[in-house]
Parts: C-alpha cells; sequence; structure tokens
C-alpha cells in the first residue's frame, strides 16, 4: 500500500519563531536603551560631584568669612548687663559701654469684664485703627495710667485695622482677633480677682516711645467705650508701662535706641542689653584665630575630599579596578587641571606668596597637607599677610570660589545638558525603532500565519491522497 509522510498541520509554532526573530530585531533597541542607562548613571555621578564641589565651597566660603579670616572673639567683663556678637564686617578694639536706660514697649489694659465669654455690644460691624507713634508733653497721672495735656505724634508706619462683628464679640473674639491680624500689638486677658476680672491687656510688639499706641474704634458704643484710647484725647484704657527708649554710651558717647538689640553703634557689633549699669562695662573685640586655625584645617580636609572624589569617578580601567563611571571625561579633567593649576600658583600683596609658606603643601594628584604648627605661627604673628594669601582679590580662596561656582555653573551644567541632549536624541530614536519593530513583528506574524494555512491545506491533502492511494 502506498503512503505519503512530511506535512502536519499546524507545524509551524508562530510565536516562537517570532519571538526568536524579534529577540534579534531588537538588538539595536537594546543596544541603545544599554546606553542611554549608562549616560543616566554618568548623569547621577556628575550630581554627585556636583554635590562635592558644593561642600568644598562651603570650606572656603567658611575659610574666608564669619568663620574664618572674619571671625572675631567677643569678651564682655560683665555678660549678665549685656551680651555681644561680632560680624565679619568688626573691627578689633576696647569698648567701654554703660548702659542707663532699657527700651520698653507700652503695655495698656482695659476696664474688667465680669465674663470674658460675654457678647460685649449688639455685634454692628466695628472697626479697630491701631496707629503708633509718640506720646509728648503734658502729664501722666499713674494712679490713673492716664495722659492730660499730651500729644500723639504717628510715627508714619500707616493704620492698622482690625474688624470685629458678631462673631467675636467677647473680649476673648477680641483678643484673638487682634492677635490674628498680626498688627504689632500682642493682646491677653488678665484675671485679677475682682468683681469683674477679666482684662483686655495690650503690648506692643516693638518697643521705644515711638511705638506707643493710638486706638480708634468706628462702629460699636459699647466696644467703643471700652477700647477707644487716644493719649491727646479721650483714654478709655490705662498705660500700665510706658513706651521706653534703651539709653546708653558706648566710649563716653550718648546713644539712644528704640530696641534692646543695639546692632548699628558699633561697627559689625550686636548688642543685647539685659540691665542698667552701676559703672562702664568693658568690650574686647578680637580675632578669632582658633577659628581660623579650625577653618583651614576644614578646607584642607574639604580640598582632599574633592580631589578623592574627582579622581575616584574619572580613573580609568586596570587589571585591578574597573575604573570610574566618568573615566576620561572632558570635564572632570579640566576641573582636575584648573583646580591644580589654582593651588600650585602664587599670590602677590604680601610676604606669603604661596600655600607652602605657611604650612599648606600640594603634591599633585595626592591633595593637601597642613602643618598645624606652621599655620598656627602664621596666623600668631603676621595674620594680615596671611589673610592676603587667602582673601584678597587674587588669594587662593577668592580663586577657588570662582572655581567652584564656574564649575558648577558652567562646567558641569554644560556637561550634563549635552548628556541629557543625547539621552533625548536616544529616546527618539527609540521611539521611531519601536513603530518599525511593531511593522516588523506584524509581518512576521502574518507570514507564518500563511504558512501556518499553506501546510494544513497540504496535510490535508496528504491526507486525501494516502486514502485514495490506499
Amino acid at each position: 500500500m502506498a503512503t505519503i509522510t512530511g506535512v502536519t498541520a499546524g507545524a509551524v509554532d508562530v510565536n516562537s519563531i517570532v519571538t526568536q526573530l524579534m529577540t534579534v530585531e531588537r538588538r539595536p533597541i537594546d543596544t541603545l536603551n544599554q546606553k542611554s542607562a549608562s549616560l543616566r548613571t554618568k548623569l547621577s555621578v556628575l550630581g554627585s560631584v556636583k554635590s562635592s564641589v558644593s561642600n568644598f565651597q562651603a570650606a572656603v566660603q567658611k575659610l574666608q568669612g564669619s568663620g574664618g579670616f572674619q571671625a572675631y572673639s567677643v569678651s564682655v567683663a560683665d555678660s549678665s548687663i549685656f551680651t555681644a556678637s561680632a560680624s565679619k564686617t568688626a573691627v578689633v578694639g576696647n569698648y567701654s559701654i554703660e548702659v542707663s536706660s532699657l527700651a520698653k514697649s507700652q503695655q495698656l489694659v482695659a476696664a474688667g469684664q465680669a465674663d470674658s465669654k460675654a457678647v460685649i455690644g449688639s455685634g454692628a460691624s466695628t472697626t479697630l485703627s491701631f496707629d503708633f507713634g509718640t506720646i509728648s508733653g503734658g502729664t501722666f497721672d499713674s494712679n490713673t495710667g492716664k495722659y492730660s495735656g499730651a500729644s500723639f505724634s504717628s510715627n508714619g508706619g500707616g493704620m492698622k485695622t482690625v474688624t470685629i462683628d458678631s462673631t467675636n464679640n467677647t473680649l476673648e473674639g477680641i483678643r484673638d482677633a487682634i492677635n490674628k491680624a498680626n498688627i504689632g500689638v500682642n493682646a491677653t486677658i488678665i484675671n485679677d480677682g475682682g468683681t469683674s476680672p477679666y482684662r483686655l491687656a495690650l503690648t506692643s510688639v516693638s518697643s521705644g516711645v515711638s511705638n506707643s499706641m493710638s486706638i480708634s474704634v468706628s462702629g460699636d458704643a459699647a466696644i467703643n467705650s471700652l477700647l477707644n484710647n487716644n493719649p491727646a484725647g479721650t483714654q478709655n484704657l490705662s498705660e500700665t508701662m510706658s513706651a521706653q527708649n534703651a539709653n546708653l554710651k558706648v566710649n563716653g558717647i550718648a546713644i539712644t535706641k528704640t530696641s534692646n538689640t543695639v546692632s548699628d553703634a558699633i561697627q559689625g557689633v550686636t548688642l543685647n542689653l539685659n540691665k542698667v549699669t552701676a559703672s562702664p562695662t568693658s568690650l574686647t573685640i578680637t580675632k578669632d584665630t582658633a577659628a581660623i586655625n579650625s577653618a583651614a584645617n576644614d578646607f584642607v580636609t574639604a580640598y582632599n575630599n574633592l580631589v578623592n572624589s574627582l579622581k575616584s569617578v574619572s580613573a580609568y580601567k586596570t587589571s585591578s579596578s574597573s575604573g570610574g563611571t566618568l573615566a576620561g571625561d572632558p570635564a572632570i579633567k579640566q576641573m582636575m587641571d584648573e583646580l591644580q593649576g589654582i593651588v600650585t600658583g602664587t599670590v602677590s600683596g604680601g610676604t606669603f606668596t604661596m600655600l607652602s609658606d605657611v604650612g599648606i603643601n600640594s603634591k599633585p594628584g595626592t591633595g593637601l597637607t597642613l602643618d598645624a604648627t606652621k599655620f598656627s605661627e602664621a596666623v600668631t604673628n603676621n595674620l594680615a599677610d596671611l589673610s592676603n594669601l587667602f582673601v584678597s582679590s587674587s588669594g587662593y580662596a577668592t580663586k577657588l570660589e570662582a572655581w567652584a561656582k564656574s564649575s558648577q555653573n558652567v562646567t558641569l551644567t554644560t556637561r550634563t545638558a549635552n548628556i541629557n541632549q543625547n539621552i533625548t536624541d536616544i529616546t527618539k530614536r527609540v521611539d521611531a525603532l519601536e513603530v518599525r519593530m511593531a511593522s516588523i513583528k506584524k509581518r512576521y506574524t502574518a507570514q507564518f500565519s500563511n504558512l501556518n494555512a499553506v501546510l494544513s491545506k497540504l496535510s490535508s491533502s496528504q491526507s486525501f491522497i494516502s486514502q485514495n492511494l490506499g
């Protein structure tokens, strides 16, 4: 009997064959995706480099500023009278300080109320208008807390208003409305223990005679009779503390200030007055040599950390090392060359012209070392020239900060932008190839599906012929 063999229906696994073919077709996309991933890794490393530069810049700025060469040590003979701090604009010197009065804020208190939660007035919309200024002339009765024959002159700061209505026309509501308005007045309620114990107390946030309060009320009559207070006219509040300026002498020169924090009497020095003096108290401003030595040590450490970071990310692959992510990167090489050029250069304008003159030694590629003894001697014996070496217009710190700014804002920014552009270009190419892959996959699927159909027909024909031949 004759038979026909070799053709089987559905013999082609379309999905498997198409998948294998598409794996080959997608190789260019896989290569591009790998390149994109590598570029993104470089972006991340560039970010860490930028952070390292920023940390180094902070150390340089500290060396330049109030944490280093502009650091001053402040000594007060009696810190219970006043404390002091010095900024980088301070001047070395000795000062005699006398405090004859402290600045005070005006305090006013309203008539007592039986209940702090009870409604006051009709609830009609009422405006409290606060003006701040100086009370002058006339007389003040300490028993009543009121002025007679006085005048009030606004300080020009502008009128501040608070609205009282049916939602807040209680003593507590008025207190909260004033505080919430943030107009320069603190309001509180004091219980004096009397038959109508609850009294609204108002304190000017700013001290000094030019910050006394004048309060006018427009609206409800009951609130007007409680709070209207014009030092030159009707006064429904009592003054429990008068506004007062701080009065002091610096080296015998009389000074008046509205605040107990005095920052413009001595150049670069802020005084915080605590109490009146019985006799002059001394203030001494000197250079803080300990801070300068510490800042120099931090500078050397930060420099070495930066150099090590740059070397690590840009190292080439060797038999014992896998190399850095940015191996051979031109931006990193440029930064390292510039950095080395600065620290090995010279500075003019003083006895010291090189870092090694003050105990800071450099070896190419290995960073800096600090001879603490030699540097400390320079601080003690020749601070002016040492300062020139670092913070003059051509000093090392000045140049290094300029380098840090340029490296972050130009070199690294440009390199980052170029990598981002490359990633964008790759993404566009991948998107275009993905469209092409979809078309190819569709064609492969159709081709092998058609082949399956042909094979199915051949299988049927084989069966028919086999039966007939049989």
